[in-house]
């Protein structure tokens, strides 16, 4: 695809309600269809769901995940490298040319944890080519982001079941 024939914008998936990370997935599979190349970077994601299941079924695109095992029995200097190994990941999929949409989930809350300055995912902005779609996902977007995107969207949470003890279903939450 030419660049002439594709602008890519940002778009940014927040809010505290559900959906983000499946609204760039669907964003992914239309783009895939349409011939786009796609990948689809997680930060501070460690454990497999639905989704991969389905990419490594099918191939549509490659999800990456950088570290295994609980998130939550990690300790911070653990998630701060894996956290890094992923930004780097962002940098190479953003200006190596191979992707037409890098979708970068939860980088949000990989800042609101301290382990991603606001520079660093401004940065991500500016080093964007023209010709490439990136969508941010996660908790928590910055102002500075949201100001900075084309597309935002924030998910609000109304009514959630797990308010009410449900516990995550396989292939819903994950």
């Amino acid at each position: 695809m030419s660049e002439q024939d594709f602008k890519g914008l940002v778009q940014v998936y927040t809010g505290d309600g559900k959906g983000k990370t499946t609204a760039a997935l669907g964003q992914a599979l239309r783009a895939c269809a349409q011939g786009l190349r796609v990948v689809f970077i997680q930060f501070l994601k460690t454990q497999p769901g639905g989704e991969h299941f389905f990419a490594d079924k099918y191939r549509p695109f490659e999800i990456i995940q950088f570290g295994k095992g609980d998130l939550f029995k990690k300790g911070e200097d653990q998630l701060l490298s894996e956290t890094r190994q992923a930004y780097d990941c962002a940098v190479n999929a953003l200006t190596g040319g191979k992707y037409d949409l890098v979708v970068l989930d939860e980088i949000f809350i990989a800042h609101w944890r301290g382990f991603l300055s606001l520079a660093q995912i401004m940065d991500l902005l500016k080093m964007k080519p023209p010709n490439v779609e990136l969508i941010l996902t996660g908790r928590k977007a910055p102002q500075e982001v949201v100001k900075q995107a084309d597309l935002v969207t924030e998910m609000l949470m109304i009514k959630h079941p797990f308010s009410e003890g449900v516990h995550q279903r396989k292939g819903i939450e994950y």
